[in-house]
């Protein structure tokens, strides 16, 4: 397994279109991925379970991947977190 810390840098945080273009992404790998925030955690390929985790913009916050594309996976990932 493999992760990352990455701050967040949209303006929105991970809401509305930030998220579902993060979802999206998420669902490019085989991977299975997860987000931690604030001592919960969601899956990354469910816009829902990620918009309840409430991510703002300038929070810290760790995806972790696991299978064969992961690295990948995380790299696209962080991108997308960073609003690049």
């Amino acid at each position: 397994m493999l992760e990352r810390k990455v701050t967040v840098g949209h303006p929105e945080g991970l809401h509305a279109r930030p998220a579902a273009r993060f979802v999206q992404t998420a669902r490019r790998f085989r991977s299975r991925v997860r987000v931690l925030y604030d001592g919960r955690e969601a899956d990354a390929k469910s816009l829902l379970s990620l918009l309840a985790l409430g991510v703002e913009q300038g929070a810290v916050m760790t995806i972790r991947a696991e299978g064969e594309d992961a690295e990948q996976a995380l790299a696209a990932l962080e991108e997308v977190a960073r609003g690049q």
